[in-house]
């Protein structure tokens, strides 16, 4: 067969392909490969800022993945007031302390920055030095050359800019760059408005949670003080609470517990074991362990025993002082602390945790409280720290509380917090009682 003959049935010869064809074959392959690998990152970094609900851990992924997917040596988000005005300015890459050094100095708005904020629409500039509508750096800042704004919106609002800066290779910011980014700012907005969402419905249960809390009533003979506080990490809501009630026979008792989990569900199961509580304690009056007995069977037999440890004290009147008689479900004992600056852990058999037998009894415990003596209950948010042991945790407030011994309760409270820089990685709730002199007391 000839040449010919190959041809006319559909044959192609092999050099019709030819190495310049052959080129731009790969070339295209690799143009492809490049877009598909480039939208695999987008669809990853979407995900990453998508999965994140604390608004300003969403703001920090946005910049830090802008500048990894367009390889950007800055980056910087700008957010907006109501007025249009920037608010704050947060930065990644080699400018990532910017506003610190340039003394908390926001951007003034009457330059480039400026022009994005009045006409929203995605911004090139190849050269920064010599835009018509340049207005210059302030001194201290990085210098820079190529610029790519883009406007983040949440919902029909303009909430900010996303800005990058000086690509890392060099060059001008492309179409596909644009492209890149304005499609992260899109799903930027979303993941914006779901965390501030969040933000607000946390801030609204937070605020239901300390509203069922009870408030520190005054009495003859006993200076009280409750402290509550929700974990500094997401969801900002818990199992913890503490109560306060005079019994039917006047003899004032604490309550405090913690509900196992957290975030919603474990505040409502808070809800309803505080609640039930505070009738069974009413009801029993007395001792502390048949109290705890009976909230347990009844939890078992209405909501299937639900885990949680709770503490209950009662503050008998005593001599001149008090007698503290408790009953422990699986709770951290009392902390005691004495006017000589002592301070130790009442150490004791804390029983089994509500929910897993109510049938196995708790012993009761007694300790005499001369006058001046504080009595502290808290969760263990208070003493647990990441790497560390719950004892460790407890030896520390055990000597911060014997510093504070003669402070008012108040600020032997706030000692034992700022030992934390008030950061805890799960809720705290706290209830101290200091004896003092009074008529029930003499």
């Amino acid at each position: 067969m000839s040449p010919e003959d190959r041809s006319h049935n559909g044959f192609v010869p092999a050099k019709g392909l030819g190495e310049e064809n052959l080129d731009r074959l790969e070339q295209g392959l690799q143009q492809v490969a490049r877009a598909h690998g480039r939208m695999q990152d987008l669809l990853d970094a979407v995900l990453l800022i998508s999965r994140e609900l604390d608004l300003n851990l969403v703001l920090h992924k946005i910049i830090d993945t802008a500048r990894q997917l367009v390889d950007t040596h800055f980056a910087a988000l700008g957010v907006l007031g109501p007025d249009g005005e920037f608010k704050d300015l947060i930065t990644s890459g080699f400018g990532a302390d910017l506003t610190a050094r340039l003394g908390g100095t926001l951007p003034h708005g009457t330059g480039l920055l400026g022009a994005l904020v009045r006409d929203p629409r995605p911004l090139r500039v190849e050269d920064l030095a010599h835009h018509p509508q340049a207005a210059g750096f302030p001194e201290g800042h990085p210098p820079m050359s190529t610029l790519l704004g883009v406007p983040i919106r949440v919902r029909n609002t303009i909430y900010g800019n996303l800005y990058l800066a000086n690509k890392t290779g060099g060059g001008a910011f492309t179409d596909d760059d644009e492209a890149v980014v304005t499609a992260l700012a899109s799903a930027a907005g979303v993941a914006i408005e779901n965390a501030r969402l969040y933000e607000r419905l946390c801030q609204a249960t937070e605020e239901f949670q300390r509203r069922l809390l009870p408030e520190t009533p005054r009495l003859d003979g006993l200076e009280l003080h409750a402290y509550y506080q929700p974990s500094t990490e997401a969801p900002r809501i818990g199992g913890d609470w503490y109560d306060f009630i005079r019994l039917p026979d006047r003899v004032p008792c604490l309550m405090l517990g913690d509900v196992m989990g957290h975030g919603v569900p474990a505040a409502a199961v808070m809800s309803q074991i505080s609640n039930m509580l505070r009738v069974i304690a009413f009801d029993q009056k007395e001792p502390p362990s048949r109290i705890l007995h009976r909230l347990d069977t009844v939890l078992h037999e209405l909501h299937g025993g639900p885990m949680a440890t709770v503490i209950i004290a009662r503050l008998e009147p005593e001599g001149t002082g008090r007698r503290l008689r408790w009953a422990s479900a699986g709770h951290l004992p009392p902390l005691l602390i004495t006017p000589g600056h002592e301070a130790h852990y009442l150490h004791a058999d804390t029983g089994l945790p509500l929910g897993v037998d109510p049938d196995v009894p708790r012993p009761d415990h007694e300790q005499h409280l001369p006058v001046g003596t504080t009595v502290l209950l808290h969760t263990d948010g208070l003493v647990e720290q990441r790497g560390e042991s719950l004892d460790t945790g407890m030896d520390e407030a055990a000597g911060i509380a014997a510093t504070h011994a003669g402070t008012p309760l108040p600020d032997l409270v706030d000692a034992l917090i700022s030992a934390r820089a008030g950061t805890f990685e799960d809720d705290v709730a706290l209830l101290a009682a200091r004896i003092t002199p009074g008529p029930d007391n003499n």
